[in-house]
Parts: C-alpha cells; sequence; structure tokens
C-alpha cells in the first residue's frame, strides 16, 4: 500500500528508523524531497504548523478534497502540518498532514535531524508508517505576535514616541522633508512575513490555522 502526499511524504512499508534528533528549530522553510513545493512551518498558538509557502508550478488546487467547497481552494497557503505537539522529553512534535492526493487527514510527527533537515514521518491507520526528508531553505522564524496576542497579553500603551531628526522638524516648521528613497530589494522580505517574492506570509494569519486555534 503506498500512499504519496503533496508535501512529498511517501507513506509505504518497511520504512527505517529515524535518525535520532539533534536540538534544533523545526521552524521555517523546508523544500520537500522531490522539489515540489517549500513548506512554511512556524508556532502558531502553542503548536507546530506547515503550510505551502512556493509551488515549482504554480496555480495548484485542493481537488481531491472530498469537501465540494474546498475542491477549488489554492493550494498555496494550504495547511499540511496540522495543531502539532511536542512529545514530552524529545525534540518531536505530533499531530496531523493533510494529503492532497486524496484530501484526507493522517497522523504524523516532525523530528529535526540537525540545524538543515527534517524528518517526517506518517502513519496510516496507526500502521504502514513511511517518511522523508526536508532541506532546509529559509531560517528558523521567530514565534508570531499572533501568539502573545492569543495569550491575551496586554497592548502596549503610553504615550506616543517623540519625533526624532527630520521628523522633529517637520513637526517645528510644518514642512515635509521627502524621505530618501530606498532600494528596492527583490526576494528581501523575510520569512512569514510577506513581500515581492512571498505571498503567504505569517501562516498563524491564515484563516485556516487562525480559525482553528479559536
Amino acid at each position: 500500500m503506498r500512499l504519496a502526499l503533496y508535501t512529498g511524504i511517501i507513506l509505504a512499508g518497511g520504512y527505517a528508523c529515524l535518525t535520532p534528533a539533534l536540538a534544533a528549530d523545526p521552524t521555517g522553510d523546508w523544500r520537500v524531497a522531490d522539489g515540489v513545493a517549500n513548506i512554511r512551518v512556524a508556532q502558531c498558538y502553542g503548536s507546530m504548523w506547515g503550510a505551502v509557502s512556493w509551488e515549482k508550478q504554480p496555480g495548484g488546487r485542493d481537488e481531491n478534497n472530498p469537501d465540494v467547497s474546498k475542491k477549488n481552494r489554492p493550494t498555496l497557503g494550504m495547511a499540511t502540518l496540522i495543531d502539532m505537539k511536542k512529545k514530552p522529553g524529545v525534540d518531536q512534535w505530533e499531530g496531523q498532514v493533510y494529503n492532497a492526493k486524496d484530501g484526507q487527514l493522517y497522523s504524523a510527527t516532525i523530528t529535526p535531524a540537525g540545524p538543515d533537515q527534517l524528518e517526517i514521518k506518517g502513519c496510516v491507520m496507526g500502521f504502514l508508517c513511511g517518511g522523508e526528508t526536508w532541506t532546509r531553505v529559509g531560517p528558523p522564524i521567530p514565534s508570531s505576535p499572533v501568539n502573545a496576542m492569543a495569550k491575551g497579553a496586554p497592548k502596549s500603551g503610553g504615550a506616543a514616541p517623540k519625533p526624532q531628526g527630520a521628523q522633529a522638524a517637520q513637526a517645528t516648521t510644518g514642512t515635509t522633508t521627502p524621505a530618501p528613497a530606498t532600494p528596492k530589494a527583490a526576494g528581501a522580505a523575510k520569512p512569514g512575513q510577506k513581500g515581492a517574492a512571498d505571498s503567504v506570509g505569517d501562516i498563524c494569519l491564515l484563516p485556516e490555522i487562525a480559525g482553528f486555534a479559536h
């Protein structure tokens, strides 16, 4: 029995044991084994989530989803690693993986294998487990600001910061000083931030992920 996931995971019998994990951060952008997509992994609301952040062939649709209302949703930005919780005492997270090949959810784990590799393992019906290794293509992602908001952290208050330099002169004279031009940097957006080369941004803000936590 064989099941190929959109994310590149291959579930098959006889998968070898995972290499013991090194202490590493599983967040960041990862290239799946067959190179067809990048998965952005971030901590959202106390769990690890992964969503498609890049596609080799743009314009994919979740056409195999059994939910008719979701068949036309873009695969870019679609959650693939779902609500993965850290296992006590080990650098491993377990939860679910979405298989766009058949529109089903399966149990799965992610395990960092050094700073630049992530082992993915999934199981069908609790057995026939298999997996593959993803390769890091983007640095670790700091915790999303929405995590603090979700915990009820108070919003910053107090007086607005005083203007400095040119801003102070403008406030005094009422004149406007043109801002210096800044060079455009293609692909300069950091992981988790939207930019010219990043249409997904902070995956914690994606409706599918944010809605799951509320």
